[in-house]
């Protein structure tokens, strides 16, 4: 039952952000400005809905094959993209490492703090 709960949860930031952008214009996909505001939702209310969490776990057991349409739909338009092939592969490269640096940033700002105590606390 709480994963019912938490599609639900889902489904009502995913028609907030239909209503959001179909309001405002914004150059946005609804489920961005879904995400964006369940996102700020969560800060707001301290985190925490297990209902989304166990929604969410088998989405994102399933999230390569969510991608992979949009993935084989690049194959179709190869020709289109012959002329851009370094832009494509340099937005490609930089990206990746962005997210990684961003992420690892993220980690250690986030759990380096109790990974510190920790190692104090094995030392004395």
């Amino acid at each position: 039952m709480p994963a019912l709960r938490g599609f639900l949860w889902l489904i009502g930031f995913l028609l907030l952000g239909e209503v959001l952008i179909t309001l405002t214009g914004l150059p946005v996909s609804a489920g961005v400005a879904g995400m964006l505001s369940l996102t700020a939702w969560l800060v707001l209310h301290s985190g925490g809905f297990d209902d989304i969490a166990a929604a969410a776990r088998p989405l994102i057991a399933a999230l390569a094959l969510l991608i992979m349409p949009g993935v084989v739909g690049i194959f179709f338009m190869l020709d289109e993209l012959a002329g851009q092939l370094v832009a494509i592969l340099t937005a490609l490269l930089l990206g990746t490492l962005l997210s990684v640096f961003t992420t690892l940033w993220l980690m250690r700002r986030l759990v380096g703090d109790e990974d510190a105590g920790t190692r104090e606390a094995t030392h004395e």
